[in-house]
């Protein structure tokens, strides 16, 4: 299989992610005595949380590129992984849509939250096997280590879980965090 094949059809499973996150926000419901502006406001969590996983799934699309255009060919085993990434690339827009549900209720956020945080580190250590050389490296375990430490901070503090999670896709849409490692690992 050629590498336009493997990027075509990751570059069409991140697309069908991030437009899964905006059908996960739902239309206010209309209730007697609340306005609109009211109604839209309230659902704050689902516009945090799609913004956090549109942008991950973003910057995960972007290094994705990055990885596989150091890729001299595509084997059985490279497929494989690749499609574990994928698998949790498009997982996201669930925890996504249980953590925007449950942020709004003091019943089960640091649950929902943790959730959410325990899936990006799945997912940060699926991206990891993607690229066995840099994969060695300490600086590739940053991320799968802070979205674990987010999946425990959520128990003591959902928002500041949240606020961790921002800051990775921060961290890796840094160049040091991805292309700077796999120079390294190249070398």
């Amino acid at each position: 299989m050629s590498k336009g094949r493997l990027e075509a059809f990751s570059d069409g499973v991140f697309a069908i992610a991030i437009t899964l996150l905006v059908l996960e926000i739902p239309v206010p419901p209309t209730e007697e005595g609340k306005s609109l502006a009211h109604a839209l406001l309230d659902r704050w969590p689902s516009y945090a949380g799609f913004v956090i996983s549109f942008v991950t799934i973003g910057i995960i699309w972007v290094n994705h590129h990055a990885v596989i255009a150091r890729v001299q060919s595509v084997d059985r085993t490279l497929l494989f992984k690749n499609l574990l990434l994928l698998l949790t690339v498009s997982f996201i827009p669930f925890p996504t849509a249980v953590m925007a549900e449950f942020l709004r209720s003091a019943n089960g956020q640091d649950v929902a939250v943790a959730f959410y945080s325990a899936s990006f580190c799945v997912m940060g250590i699926a991206f990891r096997q993607l690229w066995t050389p840099a994969a060695r490296n300490w600086v590739s375990r940053i991320g799968p280590t802070m979205y674990l430490i987010a999946a425990g901070v959520a128990f003591l503090n959902a928002y500041v879980a949240l606020g961790i999670c921002a800051g990775l896709a921060l961290y890796y849409s840094l160049p040091i965090s991805i292309e700077q490692q796999l120079s390294q690992s190249s070398s």
